[in-house]
């Protein structure tokens, strides 16, 4: 029988008996500044929806189960605007290898971590790499716009809205426009400033750091969410949820 779709709604003898055998989601996020004119929890209200939405359709086929959110991430790059609620990054390390720990502990042996903010990526490649050296688990970890890159630009034309994913843009405001549109302020949409990169970084054959070249430091937002639309952000989200619910299916057959 399928288990509660929900860690935090299972008692902890649901959970024993359906640990090993189901794949548990833990999904990771963030609470930080997105531009003048999205809330705080964007990345967090996008990831945990994309989770549950996938974990549904999956568990047709899988038996499938989600943890509480991260909702804190790795987003000191984002200071010095307000409403930051970051981690150091080896602090955010070490929350989710001991969170992945506790996951093992209570019996589950494929733990899918999916993440929603760009800034966690390097760290939880290394949590999830330490975790695997050392436990008997078998966990992946990718972001959601990662596992659905190719179907958001080929059948979405997702980069036709904005940067994928971006950061306060067009791709990340029409997903809050079609799940949370009364936190949208359209009024305080930023002016159009152009890709917030410079050019050529990206094709360089090495990571390129430096601290003129973070968001923080500049206007706080990749590119113009004058673009964005409800209709845009319901059909990313429906593709992202097909995606990821294949994501799962998959994963949970390893």
């Amino acid at each position: 029988m399928q288990p509660r779709l929900f860690l935090a709604e299972m008692t902890r003898e649901q959970i024993r008996a359906a640990a090993p055998e189901t794949t548990v989601v833990l999904p990771t996020a963030s609470i930080e500044q997105h531009g003048p004119h999205l809330p705080i929890f964007t990345d967090t209200a996008a990831c945990t929806t994309v989770c549950q939405r996938a974990a549904e359709l999956a568990s047709a086929q899988v038996s499938v189960t989600i943890a509480p959110p991260l909702h804190f991430g790795s987003s000191h790059h984002h200071f010095p605007h307000p409403g930051v609620l970051s981690l150091q990054a080896s602090t955010f390390i070490q929350v989710v290898l001991e969170l992945c720990e506790s996951l093992e502990r209570s019996g589950f042996r494929r733990i899918a971590i999916v993440n929603g903010h760009g800034g966690n990526e390097d760290p939880l490649r290394v949590a999830a790499r330490e975790f695997s050296l050392t436990h008997d688990a078998t966990v992946a970890m990718a972001s959601y716009w990662t596992i659905a890159r190719q179907a958001l630009l080929e059948e979405g034309q997702a980069d036709e809205v904005g940067r994928v994913p971006g950061h306060a843009g067009g791709f990340e405001t029409s997903l809050i426009l079609a799940l949370r549109p009364d936190l949208v302020q359209p009024a305080a949409y930023p002016p159009d400033v152009g890709r917030q990169f410079p050019p050529g970084v990206a094709d360089l054959p090495a990571m390129v750091a430096r601290r003129d070249q973070l968001i923080g430091l500049g206007p706080g937002y990749t590119d113009d969410p004058a673009a964005a639309s409800a209709e845009h952000g319901n059909r990313f989200l429906d593709i992202i949820t097909r995606s990821l619910a294949d994501f799962l299916v998959r994963f949970s057959r390893v």
